[in-house]
């Protein structure tokens, strides 16, 4: 079972830490039981704040954590909740939270901001060189105070080197979502949000760049080519002599580097890419197979078939099957009988 810690802050929107607070106690749990199967919980989730004190939020809801920092040695992952978007950027150097999210990275634990919260993984420097993302009305303040962070507007997601942000209030469910999918696997995931009538992450049409498809590594040629890849995925030109030139090196010299700072060949980390996208399609759209195939770059649909079979041990229908997410039903409007109700103009009843 894995550990997980939420970071309450004073006048933050409260959403941002009891969403992925339920999510997290549901991963495993909910759906089993729901089931009357035996409950498999899959994490552990507790709050904390600074000093272990209750917090007030920003609409005034008071809430009071399971312990502070302190108690906290080591946990699996770390989810800092925003606070108010009138949060002082100055102020956010001077916090005791910096040194402690900054232990825990290096202890090898999953750093999470949420919305205004990225701004305490970036003044702790875990952003320095990695992707991050924020709320876009946030963007050019933060690009401003934290230059040297690469920023990702158009992303819902980023994950880099086990420091992850996600853009916004709600976004807290997506990034809670994709860990558990993350870490537990897609059918827990989507067995989490079908209970809790989530959606699965939303991920940008841009690359579906918010999933992961290699190891982390700091090789920035190669990483300049999977950006490339995440947005491009679709393009016909992207044999690896052309993304060997892309990245100005020689084939045999860019399939060296590529492998060893991914774990992948160039070919193999497309196909993933591009599976990937297509898993996000199937879940999300009612297209035919046939143009997901298209749109994700296969215009042979047999090839991809037998590929994604080949990759995910199940058809593209069998996979849309199991993890489209199941829909609410309906609810039924009952028209109540017609009822009349006669009383006397003098009724005390007839002026309220």
């Amino acid at each position: 079972m894995l550990d997980v810690t939420i970071v309450l802050l004073e006048d933050g929107f409260s959403s941002t830490a009891v969403m992925p607070l339920e999510i997290f106690h549901s991963a495993g749990r909910l759906w089993n039981v729901l089931h009357e199967n035996p409950s498999e919980p899959a994490f552990r989730a507790r709050t904390v704040t600074l000093d272990g004190g209750p917090v007030r939020g920003a609409h005034g809801l008071g809430a009071t954590p399971h312990g502070a920092l302190a108690d906290v040695a080591r946990t699996d992952v770390v989810i800092v909740s925003t606070s108010s978007l009138d949060l002082d950027l100055a102020s956010v150097a001077d916090s005791p939270l910096l040194p402690w999210l900054r232990r825990q990275h290096e202890q090898g634990a999953l750093v999470v901001g949420v919305c205004m919260g990225v701004a305490y993984l970036a003044e702790a420097g875990l952003l320095d060189g990695r992707a991050g993302a924020t709320h876009w009305a946030l963007a050019d303040k933060f690009a401003g105070r934290y230059p040297d962070v690469c920023w990702r507007r158009e992303q819902f997601i980023t994950e880099d080197n086990r420091v992850l942000c996600s853009g916004g209030v709600f976004a807290s469910v997506d990034v809670s979502l994709y860990l558990v999918e993350k870490l537990c696997g897609h059918e827990i995931a989507a067995q989490c949000a079908r209970s809790l009538l989530l959606s699965m992450p939303r991920i940008p049409q841009s690359g579906y760049a918010g999933q992961t498809l290699s190891q982390a590594h700091g090789d920035e040629r190669v990483r300049r080519i999977e950006a490339f890849l995440q947005a491009n995925y679709r393009r016909d030109d992207l044999s690896t002599p052309c993304l060997a030139e892309r990245a100005g090196l020689g084939e045999r010299t860019f399939v060296r580097h590529f492998k060893a700072a991914t774990g992948q060949l160039p070919a193999a980390y497309l196909q993933a890419l591009r599976i990937q996208a297509a898993k996000v399609m199937l879940e999300r759209d009612a297209k035919p197979i046939q143009a997901i195939s298209t749109e994700v770059g296969y215009d042979d649909v047999a090839f991809f078939r037998s590929l994604f079979k080949r990759m995910t041990r199940m058809t593209p229908t069998e996979y849309r099957a199991r993890f489209t997410p199941l829909k609410a039903p309906t609810p039924t409007r009952l028209q109540a009988p017609e009822r009349r109700f006669d009383r006397p103009r003098s009724s005390p009843c007839a002026t309220l």
